[in-house]
C-alpha cells in the first residue's frame, strides 16, 4: 500500500494531520494553543447601541481654535482683550490697530474652515457650514475607531464595533458575565476622556463660591468642580492652554507614596505651548482636568520643559489603567449616550451551541451515510474529505483566533453539503463515463476533468461573494463569510486534489465486477 503513495494521498493526510492537531485546542478548550474565540450570540456578552451627541464636538472644535488664535496671538506678542466664546462663536478686540493686518493674515493662514469678519479690530471668527458637517462626521467616524481602540487596549477579544445609520454606533462585546465587568466596560467606552490645561482666573478666584456660571462666563471664565469633591469649585479661563490633542502618551505610575497616577507626554507643539505658559506664569496655578473635572491645579514653580505631566486623584489600579487607555486611544470629539442595551446570558449562549452543534451533527450524519448508500465506497471516499474539510476550517480559524458566531456555525453547515456537492459532481461524470463504457482509469481522470470547470466556477463565485460580504458586512455576516471562504478554500484541497489521490491509489482495487460496490452502479467494464 505505501507503494501506491501518491503526491494527492500524501497532501491530504498532512491536510487532516494539520486540521487534526489545530483544532484539539478549540475542541477541548485547553489553556494551551491558540482557540476559536465564540462570538456574543454563543458565549453571552454585552449589546450596546450607542447615540452620539454630535452638537458638543462642534463646541470641542471651536474651543479648540480658540485655543490655536489664544497662542498664535500671545506667541506675536499681540495685544488683545475680551477673548470669548459664545454658542460656536470666537470673539475678541485687537487693541493697537497697526496689529489689524498682521492678525488678519496670521488667522487666514492657520485657520481652516472657519470665515473670519473685522469690524474696526473686533473679529469674530465662526465655523463654515461645510466644516460643521464635517466635523460631526467626523465625530461618529472618530468614535467608532476611538472605542474599537479603548476595548481592543483593554484586552478583549474582537469586539465589534460598527457605525449603523448615520448616526449610531452598534458595540458587541463577547464573554461579559458579571454585572461589574459590564459597567466598568459602559465607562470605558462613554468616558469623553478630554484632556485640557487651563489657567486659573487669579484675579477673582476668591469669589468663585459666590459667583453664577452666567457671570463667569461674562468673563470669559468658566467654573469647573474638583474630581475629589464636588463642593470644592474652581474658576477657569474659559480657553484652554492645550488639549488632549496634543497628547502622544499615557501610562500608569507611582507616586512617592505608591499611589497609582497617570504620567502623560505631549508632542512637540503641545511641549512648546505648555513651556511657554509656565515660563511666563510662575506663581499661578495651572488646572489639570479631564473630563470637566479638575484634578489638580498646583502651583507653578518654574518652567516645565519636556512635554511631560502628571494626573493624579486617589485612583485605583483598575481605574488608573482604564483612564490612561481613554487617553492613549484619543479623546472623544463627541460624547456617546445608550439607546438600547441588552444583556446575553452564557445561558443562552450555551443554547445556541447545542442547537447549532446539534444541526450540524444531523447534517454531517445524514449527508455521510447518503453518500454511503447511493456512492458506495467512492460515498465513503468523499466523506473522508468532508472530515478533514472540516477539521481544517477549525485548525485555520484558531490559528488566526477567528471569531465562531451562529451565523459562521451555519456557514459551516453550509460548506458541509458545498464540499460534498463536488464528489457528487465528480462520482457522476465517473458513473457516466462508465456506463459508456469505458475503463476504471480513463472514467476516473476523465471524470475529474470534465467536472473540474463546473466545481470551479461554482466555487469561485461562491468565493467572490464571501469576501465581499467579509469586506463590507458587519459582526456576524463577518462570520459567515469566513467560515465560508475557508470552507470553500478546503474543500478545493480535500474534495478535488485529495479524494482524486485515493482513487489513483485504490485504482488496482477497483475490479469490473464490484463497480457497484465501489460507485453504486452495475455495469460491464467493455474494454
Amino acid at each position: 500500500m505505501m507503494q501506491r503513495l501518491n503526491y494527492r494521498v500524501i497532501i491530504l493526510i498532512f491536510a487532516i494531520i494539520f486540521g487534526v492537531v489545530f483544532s484539539i485546542p478549540s475542541l477541548t478548550q485547553s489553556e494551551h494553543g491558540k482557540k476559536i474565540t465564540l462570538g456574543l450570540d454563543l458565549q453571552g456578552g454585552l449589546h450596546m447601541l450607542l447615540g452620539v451627541k454630535t452638537d458638543e464636538a462642534i463646541k470641542s472644535r471651536v474651543k479648540s481654535i480658540a485655543g490655536s488664535v489664544k497662542y498664535l496671538l500671545d506667541d506675536n506678542d499681540i495685544v488683545y482683550d475680551d477673548m470669548k466664546i459664545s454658542g460656536d462663536k470666537i470673539s475678541f478686540k485687537v487693541l493697537d490697530e497697526d496689529d489689524i493686518p498682521k492678525v488678519k493674515e496670521l488667522l487666514s493662514k492657520k485657520l481652516d474652515g472657519v470665515t473670519i469678519a473685522n469690524i474696526k479690530g473686533s473679529f469674530h471668527i465662526e465655523l463654515t457650514r461645510k466644516e460643521i458637517e464635517r466635523t460631526k462626521k467626523s465625530a461618529i467616524n472618530q468614535a467608532v475607531d476611538t472605542i474599537r481602540n479603548r476595548l481592543d487596549q483593554f484586552g478583549l477579544a474582537e469586539p465589534t464595533v460598527a457605525k449603523q445609520g448615520q448616526d449610531k454606533i452598534l458595540v458587541e462585546v463577547p464573554g461579559i458575565k458579571t454585572p461589574a465587568d459590564e459597567q466598568r466596560i459602559r465607562e470605558l467606552i462613554a468616558r469623553a476622556a478630554h484632556l485640557q490645561m487651563m489657567a486659573v482666573d487669579e484675579d477673582r478666584a476668591s469669589r468663585v463660591y459666590t459667583m453664577n456660571p452666567n457671570e463667569a462666563k461674562k468673563y470669559g471664565d468658566v467654573i469647573l468642580p474638583d474630581v475629589k469633591d464636588n463642593r470644592r469649585k474652581y474658576l477657569l479661563k474659559q480657553i484652554p492652554i492645550l488639549d488632549g490633542s496634543m497628547l502622544t502618551d499615557a501610562k500608569v505610575g507611582f507616586d512617592r507614596n505608591n499611589q497609582p497616577v497617570i504620567n502623560f507626554k505631549l508632542n512637540g507643539e503641545g511641549a512648546k505651548i505648555f513651556g511657554d505658559f509656565s515660563g511666563k506664569n510662575v506663581g499661578k496655578r495651572m488646572a489639570i482636568v479631564l473630563d470637566n473635572k479638575v484634578y489638580s491645579a498646583p502651583v507653578i514653580r518654574e518652567r516645565i520643559g519636556g512635554g511631560s505631566g502628571q494626573i493624579s486623584g486617589n485612583f485605583k489600579i483598575d481605574e488608573a489603567n482604564d483612564i490612561a487607555i481613554a487617553l492613549r486611544s484619543g479623546a472623544l470629539l463627541a460624547p456617546v449616550y445608550v439607546m438600547e442595551k441588552r444583556s446575553v446570558g452564557p445561558s443562552l449562549g450555551a443554547d445556541s451551541i447545542k442547537a447549532s452543534t446539534f444541526a450540524l451533527i444531523l447534517g454531517f450524519v445524514l449527508v455521510v451515510g447518503f453518500m454511503i448508500l447511493y456512492y458506495g465506497i467512492s460515498g465513503l471516499i468523499a466523506d473522508l474529505a468532508l472530515i478533514g474539510n472540516l477539521f481544517l476550517i477549525l485548525a485555520i480559524m484558531s490559528l488566526f483566533g477567528a471569531t465562531l458566531t451562529l451565523p459562521g456555525m451555519a456557514g459551516i453547515v453550509l460548506t458541509v453539503g458545498m464540499a460534498v456537492d463536488a464528489n457528487v459532481i465528480i462520482n457522476e461524470r465517473i458513473r457516466e463515463l462508465l456506463k459508456e463504457g469505458h475503463s476504471v482509469a480513463k472514467a476516473i481522470e476523465e471524470g475529474y476533468s470534465n467536472a473540474f470547470t463546473a466545481i470551479w466556477d461554482a466555487n469561485i463565485t461562491t468565493l467572490i461573494s464571501a469576501v465581499v460580504l467579509y469586506v463590507y458586512g458587519t459582526g456576524p455576516i463577518k462570520g459567515f463569510a469566513l467560515t465560508m471562504s475557508i470552507g470553500i478554500l478546503a474543500s478545493m484541497l480535500t474534495a478535488i486534489l485529495g479524494t482524486h489521490g485515493l482513487y489513483q491509489m485504490f485504482l488496482p482495487d477497483i475490479k469490473k465486477d464490484k463497480l457497484n460496490l465501489w460507485f453504486g452502479i452495475k455495469v460491464e467494464d467493455k474494454k
